[in-house]
C-alpha cells in the first residue's frame, strides 16, 4: 500500500511539472493576451493548491466554480473523506506580517457560503441535508520558485 501511495504522489508530481512546462512553452509562443501579474500569481497558487490537496487525498471535483445566480467563485470544491469542502486559496509571493489567510474576510466568507448553498442544490433534495460541509482555506506562498502551503480545514463555519 505504501508503494501505491508513493507512485500516486509521483504521478501527481509529474502532472504538475508537465503543466508548468506547458506554461513555459505557451509563454514563449505568446497568446497575444496580457494578464495582470497579481492574477497570474493567483492562478498559479490555485493550481499549486489543487495538486497539494490531491497529494493530501482530497478529490477535487470543481475549480473556479461559479453560478449565474450570485457573484464570485469558489476556488476549489473537493471531497475530503466524508466532507464536501469549499476551498478558498490565497496566494502571496512573500511572507508578510499579515498572513495570506487573513484576506478571507467576512464578505468573502458570506459569498462562499452563498455559493455553497447554490452548489448543494445540485444534489438530490433527499441527499442535501446529509452532506457534511466544511469551509477550508489554503495559503500558498510562492517564494523563489518553491510553493509552501498552509491548509486550514474548517477555517470558518456556516454562520
Amino acid at each position: 500500500m505504501q508503494t501505491a501511495g508513493r507512485l500516486e504522489c509521483l504521478w501527481i508530481d509529474a502532472q504538475e511539472r508537465g503543466l508548468a512546462w506547458l506554461d513555459r512553452v505557451s509563454a514563449n509562443i505568446g497568446s497575444g493576451t496580457i494578464t495582470a501579474p497579481h492574477l497570474v500569481t493567483g492562478l498559479l497558487g490555485e493550481r499549486a493548491a489543487l495538486f497539494e490537496l490531491t497529494r493530501r487525498r482530497y478529490v477535487v471535483v470543481a475549480r473556479r466554480w461559479t453560478s449565474a445566480r450570485m457573484r464570485g467563485d469558489v476556488d476549489l470544491i473537493a471531497w475530503n473523506g466524508k466532507w464536501l469542502c469549499f476551498v478558498e486559496v490565497k496566494t502571496r509571493t512573500a511572507r508578510d506580517i499579515r498572513p495570506a489567510e487573513s484576506a478571507v474576510d467576512e464578505d468573502k466568507r458570506q459569498m462562499i457560503r452563498g455559493l455553497a448553498r447554490i452548489y448543494l442544490r445540485t444534489f438530490p433534495a433527499s441527499e442535501q441535508r446529509s452532506i457534511l460541509v466544511r469551509f477550508d482555506v489554503v495559503s500558498v506562498y510562492l517564494i523563489d520558485s518553491i510553493a509552501e502551503f498552509e491548509v486550514f480545514p474548517g477555517a470558518f463555519a456556516w454562520n
